[in-house]
């Protein structure tokens, strides 16, 4: 494999580049993160123009952002199929770090919503698998860190030299879930105010909300409420309120016999979404210091430990406070 044609739109930036022999001959790239599908093929056909032929294509797998990532794979996929020749696939990340020969160093990029997708390198080596960081944890990491795009000469080298990466890497779980099966999700009403207390009983036994706690929530201004209902029946409820610049969650319950269906990840979803709708920087909550079922779904979803406040749900009884940032 003598000329390579490679093609990387992981980033917001779509990048060609032609590598002869392991000397880049050619290179050219477009920022613009809308603008991959628009840019790529006029840019690979001014790879072209140069009139070397190309024995093989090299394609930046991922991890990036999902619609920027799929063009570019698509298109050289495509590309080498019409014309005969192998392509190879190579990790976004791993072509950033070949350029690099730091003792120890990360390489980032950007995941947007104030995430990077990371790997952790020691001796030239892959320390650390592959993940998602939010952009404050990364910036407390002591380590030489890099962020510029996969370079030509990096994911040339990778496709001389390793075995090819035939799917596109993805580390973020996907946005859509199904909604819950048979799960009708709705604003709450007065009707729902008894089934919700009765709910509330059932799973806070220590320390339940009072139905006037309810009453004056339902009430209050600037507020969003939500109830799931299976069968005509509610098994969940979720509240949320502005406050400033950013929203704070109330309340998220589910029924015992209903938890593991996606209920909570819907609801926390429609939060989200109301709370950008609000135009604010953030969005938080109060999680019990031990509650491990609850943890990972905010972890997941962005949030992070900022805080915590004892014996806020009582004595001995202490609140992690979580935030997720909405704004860059």
């Amino acid at each position: 494999m003598k000329n390579i044609l490679t093609i990387d739109t992981s980033t917001d930036r779509t990048s060609v580049g032609l590598v002869i022999d392991g000397v880049l001959c050619f290179e050219t790239h477009h920022d613009d993160p809308l603008a991959h599908g628009e840019v790529l093929p006029k840019l690979v056909q001014d790879a072209l123009n140069i009139g070397t032929p190309i024995d093989v294509v090299a394609i930046a797998m991922g991890p990036g952002p999902f619609t920027g990532l799929r063009v570019g794979i698509a298109f050289g996929q495509v590309f080498a199929l019409a014309r005969e020749i192998p392509w190879i696939g190579v990790s976004s990340l791993a072509a950033m770090a070949a350029v690099h020969d730091d003792p120890e160093f990360i390489v980032a990029i950007d995941a947007r919503r104030r995430e990077f997708f990371c790997e952790h390198y020691l001796d030239g080596k892959l320390y650390a698998p592959s993940r998602t960081v939010q952009r404050e944890d990364l910036a407390n990491v002591v380590l030489p860190k890099y962020f510029d795009p996969p370079t030509p000469l990096g994911i040339a080298k990778l496709a001389s030299t390793s075995h090819s990466v035939l799917e596109p890497i993805y580390i973020r779980k996907p946005d859509a879930y199904p909604s819950p099966k048979g799960v009708k999700f709705r604003q709450w009403t007065h009707m729902d105010l008894v089934e919700i207390y009765g709910l509330e009983k059932s799973v806070y036994l220590d320390d339940p909300w009072s139905m006037e706690q309810f009453k004056e929530e339902f009430a209050g201004p600037s507020r969003q409420y939500l109830v799931a209902e299976y069968e005509g029946k509610v098994v969940g409820y979720a509240g949320i309120m502005l406050a400033g610049d950013v929203t704070d969650i109330l309340t998220l319950t589910v029924a015992p016999d209903f938890r593991r269906r996606g209920i909570a990840r819907e609801f926390l979803k429609r939060m989200v979404d109301w709370s950008r709708n609000q135009n604010v920087v953030a969005i938080m909550l109060e999680m019990r210091v031990d509650n491990v079922e609850a943890e990972p779904l905010y972890l997941e979803n962005g949030f992070r430990k900022i805080s915590e406040r004892v014996d806020y749900y009582g004595p001995g009884l202490t609140a992690v406070v979580m935030r997720k940032e909405l704004r860059k």
